[in-house]
């Protein structure tokens, strides 16, 4: 019945006849007008006790109360069985209470597939043994993936939780473990369906073979060999390349890539810039007529893919409707292409470095006015230049740009524009939400330390100064910056000298925190490493990789800050030249890209 607090039986909740009710109606009568004779016998007892009949008030019908059938004591129990059918109904309707079993403790060594492990959910078991998986693969011809090799011999529940590990990101460091990896997706079709990351961003042909020749020789991989391992994993999401194997990319596999595989989002054709990969994707560049209308790519990175023509980004753009993360940075894309973005985009990263034909004020409008960023969507924004061979913004135009960045900011550089002083002022209200700032040319140092501390700070203050009511009004109102890395790497010689650096300036001392990582340019960064004294004074220590050198502080608020981020994509270091499109901790030729050289 509607609205019954009443549960209804699973067995027995449908309608019951006209003829079934009449009998029960008739058994529960019954009951209640049995006669004397039939006396219930105790057991145990010498004397049966008979009570006495009660006649119901208004009704000829009378009660008989008999006593229990058997003592507590008794061996007439049923050891926990249903004492009749009454009682099953009860506890079927849950009115009658019962005890429940006690689980039995297991003891001694687990039957086979029965460990404690091996009993729990399927998505536990997962993600504990996603936590052996390698982002960043040893180096040379060492063994990889030993741990998963290990589980998948150790029964067949672990076997199969670790399939999905071993096969979801496949990682390609040299031919030889393509060649492995697709003769057994050939061999058992079933695998190929659950790898959902190709990565080749370890991949080194000289790992195996020295000459080009040798390479091309050996087949392993080669254009034909890579599209039979996208025709065999068909839920593939995520496609990452690089400069070594651009000669593979030829038509039929970026046709492949862009139109064939439905659930790809992310796209990385870092440094791919031969004449072979240009040829190809200028042939399918002009095939437009044949494109579909929207295309799948969420990520996308032609990370200085300086070759690629025109016609290619013109004919790409349009159709990136679902864009969230863009990397054009040394490529020869335009104004009107940058502008062609669908308005259904979301951008997050944008990376527009050391492209030479957009103007300046065709960009500031497109972050200014665009729907793809207007929303205040945009969390990394890269417009830096290499100032001896071009210049995107110039002071007038950097005024112009600096206040229409939006809050959501987390990554800006700005290397190679031309800024004065004024430029601080315009900055310091992003330097409450930014963690990385790349500042241009034509700074002085203590022009930066304004950024991070107020003006007044910098000022002796000792017995017999009096602050002006500016001063005490800035220092009240002053909200800490969140800056974690700065990058001063076009601050050269006469703007940056060591004796102002630790001497006069307040930038490596603890009132810079949560400052953790300053960039300098190796001209400045070779006279500064030699001030051992002066560097552990202030608790720093040096940091290189390849062209790059910070100073990194020692200890402080941040020692146990890991440096990850949300919008960092999985990287823990500081100072992004590269966007990532993979989640994932970068090695390999990406992490060149991204931390080894200067733009």
């Amino acid at each position: 019945m509607a609205g019954s607090s009443r549960h209804t039986s699973p067995k027995r909740a449908g309608r019951t006849s006209f003829s079934s009710t009449q009998t029960s109606a008739a058994s529960k009568i019954s009951s209640y007008t049995a006669s004397k004779d039939n006396v219930a016998v105790i057991d145990n007892e010498t004397s049966s006790t008979t009570t006495d009949l009660t006649a119901v008030p208004g009704s000829n019908i009378k009660t008989q109360w008999l006593p229990h059938v058997t003592h507590p004591g008794s061996r007439l129990h049923g050891n926990r069985k249903l004492a009749s059918k009454s009682f099953g109904d009860l506890q079927v309707l849950n009115i009658a209470s019962h005890i429940a079993p006690t689980p039995k403790r297991r003891t001694g060594t687990n039957a086979p597939g029965d460990a404690p492990i091996e009993r729990l959910p399927a998505e536990l078991l997962t993600a504990i043994i996603n936590l052996l998986v390698l982002d960043i693969l040893p180096s040379g011809l060492e063994r990889r993936n030993i741990d998963l090799i290990s589980l998948l011999l150790l029964s067949k529940t672990m076997h199969t939780a670790t399939l999905g590990s071993l096969y979801n990101r496949v990682m390609i460091p040299h031919s030889r473990t393509f060649a492995k990896f697709l003769a057994q997706v050939n061999r058992h079709r079933s695998l190929g369906t659950i790898v959902r990351r190709l990565d080749f961003s370890h991949f080194n042909p000289s790992t195996l073979f020295l000459t080009a020749s040798e390479r091309s020789q050996a087949r392993n991989l080669t254009s034909e060999t890579l599209l039979q391992c996208l025709v065999l994993t068909p839920h593939l999401q995520e496609f990452l390349a690089q400069e070594y194997i651009d000669d593979d990319l030829d038509a039929a596999v970026l046709r492949k890539l862009l139109f064939g595989l439905e659930r790809l989002q992310a796209l990385d054709f870092c440094g791919c810039s031969s004449a072979n990969f240009k040829t190809a994707f200028a042939e399918v560049a002009a095939e437009t007529d044949d494109w579909r209308a929207e295309l799948t790519i969420k990520r996308l990175s032609l990370h200085k893919c300086i070759t690629l023509p025109v016609t290619v980004l013109d004919a790409l753009m349009p159709r990136l409707t679902q864009l969230t993360h863009l990397d054009v940075a040394g490529t020869r894309i335009t104004d009107n292409a940058l502008w062609s973005i669908p308005k259904t985009a979301r951008l997050t990263h944008l990376n527009l470095s050391k492209c030479k034909l957009l103007s300046a004020p065709k960009v500031i409008e497109f972050l200014r006015t665009h729907p793809a960023v207007a929303p205040d969507s945009l969390q990394f924004l890269s417009l830096a230049t290499d100032a001896r061979s071009h210049e995107l913004l110039n002071e007038d135009y950097l005024t112009e740009l600096i206040p229409v960045l939006p809050k959501t900011l987390k990554s800006l550089n700005l290397k190679g524009s031309k800024m004065n002083p004024s430029h601080i002022d315009l900055l310091l209200p992003l330097t409450k939400h930014l963690e990385e700032l790349s500042l241009g040319r034509s700074l002085m140092l203590r022009d930066v330390q304004r950024l991070f501390l107020p003006e007044a700070s910098a000022r002796p203050g000792g017995e017999g100064y009096v602050y002006t009511d500016a001063e005490v009004a800035a220092q009240l109102s002053w909200v800490p910056h969140t800056v974690r890395c700065l990058d001063l790497s076009d601050m050269w010689g006469g703007e940056l000298d060591t004796p102002t650096l630790f001497n006069d300036s307040l930038l490596l001392r603890s009132l810079t925190e949560p400052l953790e990582a300053v960039e300098f340019s190796p001209g400045v960064f070779k006279k500064v490493r030699k001030s051992t004294g002066a560097l552990a004074r202030y608790r720093w220590r040096v940091s290189e990789i390849d062209a790059r050198s910070w100073l990194v502080r020692k200890g402080g608020d941040n020692e146990n800050d890991s440096g990850a981020r949300h919008w960092k994509m999985g990287t823990r270091c500081w100072g992004m030249r590269k966007v990532p499109v993979a989640k994932a901790e970068v090695g390999g030729m990406y992490r060149s890209y991204m931390f080894g050289r200067t733009i």
